[in-house]
C-alpha cells in the first residue's frame, strides 16, 4: 500500500513539474510579446523600403530601423531621414529627408535648393534626368516659407519622389521617427543579399 502511495505521489510531483515548466514557457512568451509590443510602439520599429524615392541613400528592398522616441528629447533637424504618416492617406507610411524647418524660406531654382536665399550643399541628392524643366514644381518651386510646426520634406531621388513639392508641408504630429540604420537589404532583381549595405548607418 505504501509503495502505491509513493508511486502516486511521484506521479503528482512529476505532473506539477510539467505544469510548472509549461507555465514558465507561457509566461516567458507573454512577457516577450509584451516587450516586443512596447518596443515597436514606443522605441524602435522596422520598415521595408518599397520604392526608389530615396535612391541612392535607400534602395528598394532595404530594411531599416526607425528610432521612435528620439524626437521626444531632441528637435527634428535639416537632413534627418524621417518616417511619417502620408498626409493624403495616413494608412500609408512615407520616408523622406527633411529639407526645410519651421521659419525657413524654401526656393528651388533649376533643381537646386535654396534655404533662406542660400544654396544648400546636397551631396545626397540624385538626378537621373539631365537638365531641368522651367515649369515643373519638382525643378522650380517657391519661394515659400515653412509654417510653425511644419516641415518641407523631399526624396533624395528628385525626379521620382512624391514629396512636399506636390502635396505641401508635413505636420510635426505625423512624424513617426528617425531612420538610423539598414539592418537587412535584399536585391529582388538579382535574388541576392546586398552584404555591403548591412549595418549601414543613415545620414
Amino acid at each position: 500500500m505504501e509503495k502505491v502511495e509513493n508511486i502516486e505521489r511521484a506521479s503528482v510531483t512529476e505532473q506539477m513539474k510539467k505544469k510548472s515548466i509549461v507555465r514558465e514557457y507561457v509566461e516567458a512568451i507573454i512577457i516577450a510579446l509584451i516587450l516586443a509590443l512596447i518596443i515597436r510602439t514606443f522605441i524602435v520599429q522596422a520598415f521595408k523600403i518599397p520604392s526608389g524615392s530615396m535612391i541612392p541613400t535607400l534602395q528598394i528592398g532595404d530594411h531599416i530601423l526607425v528610432n521612435k522616441f528620439i524626437y521626444r528629447f531632441t528637435d527634428i533637424k535639416s537632413g534627418d531621414i524621417i518616417v511619417f504618416k502620408f498626409p493624403k492617406d495616413e494608412s500609408r507610411d512615407f520616408i523622406k529627408r527633411v529639407v526645410g524647418l519651421p521659419g525657413n524660406k524654401i526656393e528651388i531654382k533649376n533643381r537646386r535648393v535654396y534655404i533662406n536665399d542660400k544654396l544648400t550643399d546636397e551631396n545626397y541628392a540624385f538626378h537621373e534626368e539631365e537638365g531641368g524643366s522651367s515649369y515643373h514644381p519638382r525643378d522650380n518651386f517657391g519661394p515659400i516659407t515653412v509654417p510653425e510646426n511644419k516641415f518641407f520634406v523631399m526624396g533624395d531621388n528628385r525626379e521620382n519622389s512624391m514629396d512636399s513639392r506636390f502635396w505641401g508641408f508635413l505636420d510635426k504630429s505625423k512624424v513617426k521617427g528617425k531612420a538610423f540604420i539598414i539592418y537587412w537589404s535584399w536585391d529582388n532583381a538579382n535574388f541576392g543579399i546586398r552584404w555591403n549595405r548591412l549595418g549601414m548607418m543613415l545620414r
